[in-house]
């Protein structure tokens, strides 16, 4: 009898329902959005994943972003083995934490300090601590749409999982933990502009992606960013960038240099590990030294520069330092990937909008812009569920929800990216053929 082509990933994830809530440990791997059970890895290495039934897939998902480099980097896995030897964590400082804060300081715009943490939640949580610490306010402005991690005081239209499982907020979430949180709208300074008005000295931080990654990816539009610098120098408030996707992504010192926009204070993740967890929170001298031990906003953590976690960070900066091509190379792979699907999706008379910046990419099965949470909505989850199971069978892993952005590692060949053209061929044919197109909601007519 032939084996099915997901049979262990099926028989692991009924196990693993019996044992963890959902099957998972993070919603957006359930598959709900996109349908079927989720696949179970094995393996990955460079630009390939490898599940428990030996299939193999070409990765634009790469750890959510973290892995630039591809799968199983050998300078970031042989640092980790070397110091595993040594020791995984002593609560205690080490050398590592010095050399990597000045790979930090040294390659981000605007950074005298930066403290580490253990993942991007934590990571944007305690910015938002030290930026009300700092100013003595309480209210922070955050965009509809845009996931800052799961700490109470973000959980208000958080676009990512939230959007995904059809929840617009989260149980367990008191109404006083979000009293403060106020909600405008992605790409428009006008609704931030309200806000102010409405709360012109209470007002402690503004929250923002660089490039919303978290209801697919989103550009800021022309005069965006640079609006919100001009308001919060008017009203004396903190303007964070909230870059666990975007730092060491889209440049060298991430948004702040790609877009030349000064930020306040600035949050990492992801990149800055390897595949680590890993956080850190960074910005001037005069506002980082609020923190403890020197000030009096308090943060700590057992795990926090652990020496694992910073050898690895070490290696992935040391490794971007040295590579003067990385960033134009990831955005020629990224901007073929994008004419050619387009030139494809024009070919099939398929409307679509495709966002790119940089290396991040979102396609969205729509024909108008997507620009905010709101346009993003309007694109069709059906017919990208089943684009999306149509790519995995040809071997190319997508992120399992149409709200996410997808990432390329510089792993990806050129073999690979016409790999993945001529499997969204394939798809898109069957799809036309078997009219799944035609019944959507897109409007598509032959």
């Amino acid at each position: 009898m032939k084996r099915e082509r997901y049979e262990n990933s099926r028989r692991l994830f009924w196990k693993a329902e019996r044992l963890i809530p959902g099957g998972v440990n993070s919603p957006v791997r359930a598959f709900n959005s996109v349908g079927g059970n989720p696949v179970f890895v094995k393996k990955g290495k460079g630009a390939y994943l490898y599940d428990v039934d030996d299939n193999i897939y070409i990765d634009y998902v790469n750890s959510w972003g973290a892995l630039l480099f591809g799968h199983a980097f050998f300078s970031v896995v042989d640092s980790i083995q070397q110091q595993a030897l040594l020791g995984t964590s002593y609560g205690i400082p080490t050398e590592a934490e010095i050399e990597l804060a000045q790979l930090f300081v040294d390659a981000v715009p605007h950074v005298e300090k930066v403290r580490f943490v253990n993942s991007g939640t934590e990571a944007t949580m305690s910015a938002v601590r030290l930026a009300r610490g700092f100013t003595g306010r309480n209210k922070i402005i955050k965009f509809i749409g845009c996931y800052h991690g799961h700490a109470d005081s973000f959980l208000v239209a958080g676009g990512s999982g939230l959007s995904t499982l059809g929840i617009p907020d989260s149980a367990g979430v008191p109404q006083g933990a979000i009293a403060d949180t106020l909600l405008a709208d992605f790409n428009s300074l006008d609704s931030v502009a309200l806000l102010f008005e409405q709360f012109p000295e209470s007002i402690a931080a503004v929250i923002v992606e660089p490039v919303a990654g978290n209801m697919g990816c989103v550009a800021p539009v022309s005069g965006f960013l640079e609006g919100l610098r001009k308001l919060c120098s008017q009203y004396q408030t903190l303007l964070i960038f909230d870059e666990v996707m975007t730092g060491f992504r889209l440049a060298r010192g991430g948004a702040q240099e790609y877009f030349q926009v000064e930020a306040d204070l600035v949050t990492f993740g992801k990149i800055v590990g390897g595949g680590l967890p890993v956080g850190a929170f960074a910005g001037k001298k005069y506002i980082m030294d609020q923190l403890a031990p020197l000030g009096p906003v308090y943060q700590a953590g057992t795990l926090s520069g652990n020496p694992l976690a910073m050898s690895a960070g070490i290696q992935m900066l040391k490794r971007i330092n040295r590579d003067e091509a990385l960033y134009r190379r990831m955005e020629h792979k990224t901007a073929y990937l994008e004419e050619e699907l387009k030139s494809l999706f024009e070919e099939f008379k398929v409307p679509v909008c495709i966002n790119r910046v940089g290396s991040m990419i979102s396609l969205f099965f729509d024909s108008d812009a997507v620009t905010d949470y709101a346009s993003a909505q309007c694109a069709d989850a059906g017919t990208f569920r089943a684009f999306f199971q149509g790519m995995l069978e040809q071997g190319v892993y997508l992120p399992p929800s149409p709200f996410e952005s997808w990432f390329l590692s510089d792993a990806l060949t050129q073999e690979d990216l016409d790999h993945t053209v001529e499997a969204a061929r394939t798809v898109l044919s069957g799809m036309v053929k078997n009219k799944v197109i035609e019944e959507s909601s897109i409007g598509w007519t032959s």
